[in-house]
C-alpha cells in the first residue's frame, strides 16, 4: 500500500468496483479496462486507476485488469477474504429486513447475532437467527469474535446501545438511528440516514409550480 492514509471516498468506491467486477465474472468476462469501468460506473477512468494504485499495480498497459485477480485483491483490501461476524441490535421492521437479506448474502461478512431489549421479541426466529436479550450481547460478541455492530433502534436508545457495543469490543458501527453517536476516536461510525438522504433528493426535483408560472408569463 502506497499510503497509510486512504480517503474514505476511495474506500467507499471499492465495493462499487467489486460489485461490478463480480457481475463481469458471472458473464465470463475475463478482462476489463479502466475506460470500460468508468463508462459503466459513470466515473473518471483516471480516478479509478488512481484509486487502485493506492493499493498496488493491478493492471497491465494495453490489456487492462484481470477480473478474477482484481476481485481477489479488492476482497483482500476490504478484508472480505476472512470471516467477519456482525451483530444487529434492534429486531424491529428494519432489523428484520436486514436479517432477512442476510440469508441471500454469499459472502464472509454476515449478521450472526440479533438482539433486542423488548421481551416479546426475544426468542423470535429470523431465518436461522434467534433474537437474543441485550444481557447476552457482550458474551456473544466475545464468543463469536464479532467486530461490527448495526444499530436499528429508536434514537432515544441508540447512544446507550453504542456504548454497550463499544464496551463489548466492537470496532465499527453502522448506525441507522437518526442521531449522532459519540464514541471513542478509534471506533469507526457510518451513518445510514434514510430520512436525510430522501429529503436531500427533494432539492434536485424540478419545481413544477415555477415552470407553470413561467409558461403563463
Amino acid at each position: 500500500m502506497k499510503s497509510d492514509k486512504i480517503s474514505e471516498a476511495v474506500v467507499r468506491r471499492l465495493p462499487v468496483y467489486l460489485r461490478f467486477l463480480n457481475d463481469l465474472l458471472k458473464r465470463e468476462i475475463s478482462t476489463v479496462s479502466s475506460q470500460e469501468l468508468g463508462q459503466k460506473l459513470d466515473l473518471n477512468p483516471a480516478q479509478i486507476r488512481k484509486d487502485l494504485a493506492y493499493f498496488g499495480d493491478f493492471g497491465r498497459k494495453g490489456i487492462g485488469y484481470d477480473v478474477s485477480y482484481l476481485i481477489e485483491k479488492i476482497r483482500h483490501i476490504l478484508k472480505l477474504d476472512q470471516q467477519i461476524n456482525v451483530a444487529l441490535v434492534g429486531a424491529g421492521n428494519l432489523g428484520h429486513a436486514l436479517s432477512n437479506y442476510n440469508a441471500y448474502l454469499k459472502d464472509t461478512m454476515k449478521i450472526t447475532a440479533v438482539f433486542d431489549s423488548y421481551a416479546p421479541k426475544v426468542g423470535q426466529k429470523i431465518n436461522s437467527l434467534i433474537v437474543q436479550p441485550m444481557e447476552e450481547l457482550g458474551s456473544t460478541i466475545r464468543e463469536q469474535g464479532i467486530r461490527i455492530g448495526i444499530i436499528t433502534v429508536p434514537d432515544s436508545e441508540a447512544q446507550n446501545v453504542a456504548d454497550i457495543l463499544v464496551d463489548s469490543g466492537i470496532e465499527a458501527i453502522l448506525n441507522f438511528a437518526p442521531v449522532i453517536l459519540k464514541t471513542p476516536s478509534n471506533i469507526r461510525i457510518h451513518a445510514a440516514d434514510f430520512t436525510t438522504d430522501l429529503q436531500s433528493l427533494a432539492y434536485y426535483l424540478h419545481d413544477g409550480k415555477d415552470e407553470v408560472e413561467d409558461e403563463q408569463q
